[in-house]
């Protein structure tokens, strides 16, 4: 046996791999532990953007911002400056790959305190433009209410005095941008929608002939009381006057002409100012004045419409910030020498 040819084994001693197969292995290799590693850092990265994404943002405190028109850079630098955001490109990035969400608008708004990424596009997207407000007070002059909107902050454009009485007094909100003649439109809207109204359902047998009637004693009452309760009740007393003849002798209507349309005065009226002959002189004019004097409230017009059933003529104050109604003479002039008796008091 010894002498036995000795055959090889192929599996103890395999042929050596050519170099084209070792090389081609080896690219295989490198490929793999390449995708290997972009798979990794994709992972790695998604997870990066995700975490900046949601992450809290730099601004301290909520604060509204004016986003302008434009391209997104130019909104991104906006955004930076105001200290909203502090990465432009990752806000460029975040918006690109959430585009589907919706555009972004531009106008005045609001931003929570450290808003993510993800809070500041849901916020241009979505949110309602910052809302102001301005509030047209019951009795105010056309001349008062020039002097507000001239002060009203995110108005733009002049400041038109409008005519006495035809704005409604109430509360507007607006937008930054919105023109003071667009807010005094909606203003005028309002009241002559409110007017039109009160004239329709007015009581029977009130003696006004136009819905301008009604506007200008609304205007008086207004400026008689700020007492709801007692709206009806001056309503009454001047609508009996006018119904008999009388005089209105209302202070309100001569402090409007002694002042100028001012509405207000800083000393009490004189023996002078109610002898002085003016339209607007209802001591000394029968009659309603040429037009209000004021801007009304709908509580001042639906008194006027429907005034409280009393046969009163007459009113004074009591000297607790209400007034004292009388039907006759006898009664008012009581009522008179109670109010200065109180007001002879030592305080």
């Amino acid at each position: 046996m010894d002498n036995l040819p000795q055959q090889s084994n192929p599996a103890a001693s395999p042929d050596p791999p050519s170099p084209r197969r070792r090389r081609r292995v080896l690219t295989w290799a490198v490929t793999l532990l390449a995708l290997l590693a972009q798979l990794a850092g994709g992972v790695a990265g998604w997870h990066y953007g995700v975490a900046r994404y949601q992450q809290p943002g730099p601004l301290p405190e909520q604060r509204a911002v004016v986003v302008p028109r434009g391209s997104e850079a130019q909104v991104a630098e906006a955004l930076r400056d105001a200290g909203v955001i502090d990465d432009p490109l990752a806000f460029r990035i975040a918006s690109f790959v959430t585009r589907r969400d919706g555009p972004i608008r531009a106008a005045e708004l609001a931003f929570p305190a450290h808003a993510s990424l993800r809070e500041v596009l849901q916020v241009l997207r979505t949110a309602r433009p910052v809302q102001y407000r301005l509030t047209i007070a019951e009795g105010l002059t056309s001349a008062q209410i020039a002097v507000l909107l001239e002060r009203a902050p995110a108005l733009t454009g002049p400041t038109p005095v409008p005519e006495e009485g035809t704005l409604m007094a109430e509360t507007y909100l607006y937008e930054r941008g919105t023109t003071r003649e667009a807010l005094l439109a909606r203003a005028r809207a309002a009241m002559g929608q409110a007017l039109a109204q009160a004239w329709a359902e007015r009581a029977d047998g009130l003696p006004l002939a136009s819905p301008h009637e009604m506007l200008t004693l609304a205007s008086i009452v207004e400026r008689e009381t700020a007492r709801p309760e007692e709206r009806p009740m001056v309503a009454a007393v001047f609508l009996n006057r006018l119904q008999q003849g009388m005089r209105l002798q209302s202070d309100p209507t001569v402090i409007y002409a002694v002042s100028g349309g001012q509405g207000a005065l800083e000393r009490p009226l004189s023996r002078a100012d109610l002898d002085w002959p003016n339209p607007y002189n209802t001591y000394r004019v029968t009659g309603l004045p040429p037009g209000p004097i004021a801007a009304p409230g709908l509580a001042a017009l639906r008194a006027v419409a429907h005034p409280a059933p009393v046969d009163d003529l007459y009113f004074v104050a009591d000297g607790n910030g209400g007034h004292a109604f009388a039907r006759t003479l006898e009664q008012h002039n009581r009522n008179v020498a109670r109010l200065r008796a109180l007001q002879a008091e030592p305080r």
